[in-house]
């Protein structure tokens, strides 16, 4: 071993056992919680809504009646789209708002 070397200290294992489980039970929580909060993101100035929970579940689907009398099928399926691509970036920001501060607290 070299000349003034100190080994790191060794934390108590069973405390250490204890932290973890504690934060295990933590995210648990947290993602029970993100299974019931939702998120809702719009496409085409409200044309179409989509609803999504925190755990990237599609909970609902509107889209405006006005928005079918023009039958553009193309225009359309882009909205579904990008209305579901915003609440899925929108569920994914709200899951790592929730979780992020728990990750911080890992003993490693």
């Amino acid at each position: 071993m070299a000349k003034g070397f100190k080994a790191p200290k060794m934390q108590n294992p069973m405390g250490m056992m204890g932290q973890i489980q504690k934060l295990q039970e933590q995210i648990q929580q947290v993602q029970e919680q993100l299974a019931e909060e939702t998120v809702t993101a719009t496409a085409g100035g409200g044309a179409v809504k989509i609803t999504m929970t925190g755990n990237q579940n599609c909970r609902g689907v509107e889209i405006d009646p006005a928005l079918l009398q023009d039958a553009d099928v193309e225009m359309l399926q882009d909205l579904v789209l990008t209305a579901f691509n915003n609440a899925l970036e929108a569920s994914r920001n709200l899951a790592a708002e929730r979780l992020g501060p728990l990750a911080g607290g890992l003993p490693f």
